[in-house]
C-alpha cells in the first residue's frame, strides 16, 4: 500500500514542478521570449488555456483580478503570465478527480472491500487533499523566492552603498546592483530591473520602490523603500542611511541563520528515533540478545 502512495506523491510532485517550470521560465528562456515568440508555442499555450478556461471557472473566485490578493501572491511567486490563474485553478479542479480515480484503482488492486459510505469518505478525503495540493506547492514557491531575496538583499545593499559612496546616483546604483547581482539571485535582479524600468518610464522613485516592496513581499525591502524615500524628502545622507540599513540587514540574516541552526536538533530528532536509533540498538544489543538466548534460556529450561 505504501508503494502506491509514494508513486502518487512522486507523480503529483512532478506535475507541479513541470507546471511552475512552465509558468516561471529560466533566464535564457525569458530572454528568448522577450526577443521572439514562437508561433507554434503561442498556439500551443492558447490551446491549453482554451481547454483550461472552462475547468477554471468551476473553482476560480469571483471579483476583479487586478485588485485581488491572489494576484499579489502570483507576483510574489514571480509568476506574471496572464494565463497563470486559469492554469492554476484548472489544475485545482482536475486534480481531485484524478487523485480520486487513482485512489479507487489502488483500493481495487489492493483488494480492500470497503463499505460504500467508507469508500465515499476515503475518496472525498483524497480529493480534498488533491484540491489543496497546488496551494501547498504555491506557498512553497513563494516562501522559497522570499527567502532567496532576503538572503541576497544584504549583499545588494552593501554593493549599493559602495556605488553611492563612489559617486553614482541612486538610480545608477540600482542599475549597477541589478547587473552585478544577476549571478547570485535571479529573482532579486529581476525585481530591481523592473524598478529601474518603472523610473525610466516616468514613475516617481518613491512609487517604484513601494512597488518593489509589494512585488517581493519582503518586509525588509519595504523598510528599504521607506528609508530611501525619507532620505530624499529630508535631504539626509543616503550613504549613511544605507550603511546603517545594511548593518541591520546582516544582523537579521545572522539571527535567522542562528534560528535555523537552533531548530536543526529538533528536526533531526524524528529521523534519529525512527531510523538511526533502531539500527544502533540492533548493532549494540544484538550480540547480547544472542548470548542470552544461548546461555540463559537453556538454564531457565532446566538444561545444563
Amino acid at each position: 500500500m505504501w508503494i502506491y502512495s509514494i508513486i502518487i506523491f512522486v507523480l503529483a510532485t512532478l506535475v507541479m514542478i513541470l507546471l511552475f517550470d512552465w509558468l516561471v521560465p529560466d533566464k535564457s528562456q525569458r530572454r528568448l521570449q522577450e526577443l521572439v515568440e514562437s508561433p507554434d508555442k503561442t498556439n500551443w499555450i492558447k490551446t491549453v488555456v482554451d481547454i483550461a478556461n472552462p475547468l477554471a471557472k468551476l473553482s476560480i473566485p469571483e471579483g476583479k483580478w487586478e485588485n485581488s490578493s491572489l494576484r499579489i501572491r502570483f507576483i510574489n511567486a514571480g509568476i506574471r503570465s496572464p494565463n497563470a490563474p486559469v492554469i492554476f485553478y484548472a489544475v485545482k479542479t482536475i486534480l481531485p478527480f484524478i487523485f480520486a480515480g487513482i485512489g479507487y484503482l489502488i483500493l481495487e488492486i489492493a483488494g480492500k472491500n470497503l463499505e460504500r459510505n467508507t469508500l465515499i469518505l476515503v475518496l472525498l478525503l483524497i480529493s480534498m487533499l488533491a484540491y489543496y495540493l497546488p496551494n501547498f506547492a504555491f506557498s512553497y514557491v513563494i516562501k522559497a523566492r522570499k527567502r532567496e531575496i532576503f538572503e541576497n538583499f544584504p549583499d545588494a545593499a552593501d554593493l549599493m552603498l559602495v556605488c553611492v559612496e563612489a559617486g553614482l546616483g541612486l538610480d545608477a546604483a540600482l542599475v549597477k546592483v541589478a547587473d552585478e547581482m544577476r549571478i547570485r539571485s535571479q529573482a532579486l535582479t529581476e525585481e530591481l530591473h523592473l524598478t529601474n524600468l518603472e523610473t525610466r518610464a516616468g514613475s516617481s522613485r518613491e512609487q517604484a520602490l513601494r512597488n518593489l516592496g509589494l512585488r517581493t513581499g519582503v518586509d525588509e525591502i519595504n523598510t528599504f523603500a521607506s528609508l530611501l524615500s525619507q532620505s530624499d524628502k529630508f535631504g539626509t545622507s543616503i550613504g549613511e542611511s544605507l550603511r546603517i540599513f545594511s548593518d541591520d540587514l546582516r544582523y537579521k540574516r545572522q539571527i535567522r541563520a542562528e534560528e535555523l541552526a537552533a531548530k536543526l536538533p529538533t528536526k533531526m530528532l524524528f529521523p534519529l528515533v525512527l531510523f538511526i536509533f533502531p539500527a544502533i540498538s540492533m548493532v549494540i544489543l544484538g550480540p547480547a540478545a544472542v548470548q542470552i538466548y544461548r546461555v540463559l534460556l537453556p538454564m531457565l529450561g532446566g538444561q545444563h
